[in-house]
């Protein structure tokens, strides 16, 4: 009787010492999103333009928290520049360089795909879908909503990963 309470005492540990050793890294797993984005503005569409000259997103990945930023040139020769860090939480966060927006959320839709909501002084001003392709190449975030004077905003902005 002894042996076998040893037995089932050694069993449960490696059970529990075994989960916690394959849990680790599946959650470890990166965000496909993690990386350099370089907008690719032929194959992206804006409404209201003019469209960006150029954008590059750098998304770093830590659990589950994003760091996001963006640097870029708008349709009006006018530098851009976009930082914030969020959760999946659904939460607001606070972001710094766009004046459409000053908080945005973030939700998971599935491994590949997000919904970001953006928010103005706490109203719901746009929201946008991020997808990154099965190959793990292309980023495509399309938005809608209004733009900071009012007109209704439909872009869909496609970027390859550097």
């Amino acid at each position: 009787m002894r042996l076998s309470l040893r037995r089932v005492f050694a069993s449960v540990v490696c059970l529990a010492i075994g989960s916690v050793c394959f849990a680790s890294p599946a959650s470890a797993q990166s965000d496909p999103a993690a990386g350099t984005w370089k907008l690719n503005s032929a194959k992206s569409r804006y409404s209201p333009g003019p469209a960006p000259k150029s954008n590059v997103i750098t998304i770093a990945v830590a659990g589950d928290t994003l760091k996001i930023s963006s640097q870029g040139i708008d349709g009006n020769d006018k530098p851009t520049s976009t930082n914030y860090t969020a959760t999946f939480d659904g939460k607001d966060n606070k972001i710094a360089g766009n004046p459409a927006y000053d908080t945005v959320s973030h939700k998971r839709i599935d491994a590949n795909t997000t919904e970001q909501t953006r928010k103005k002084e706490g109203k719901t001003v746009q929201t946008a879908i991020r997808k990154i392709s099965a190959d793990g190449k292309t980023m495509t975030v399309t938005s809608r909503g209004k733009t900071p004077d009012g007109k209704a905003l439909s872009n869909v902005a496609v970027y390859e990963k550097q």
